[in-house]
């Protein structure tokens, strides 16, 4: 039992899926964060783009 939890512990197969996950997760919490902060100026830029469009 003591050779099978350490041969598990040693085992790295899933790291880099996991590593990968971490980024991808950080990184649209990235994305949700900068949205937020400029929603308010991408409101008026569509709003302008539609107005200029239409006109």
């Amino acid at each position: 039992m003591r050779s099978f939890l350490k041969n598990f512990s040693n085992d790295q197969s899933g790291a880099v899926s996991v590593e990968w996950v971490v980024l991808t997760a950080g990184l649209v919490g990235l994305a949700i964060l900068v949205l937020g902060v400029f929603s308010d100026s991408l409101d008026g830029l569509v709003e302008y783009i539609l107005v200029k469009m239409t006109a």
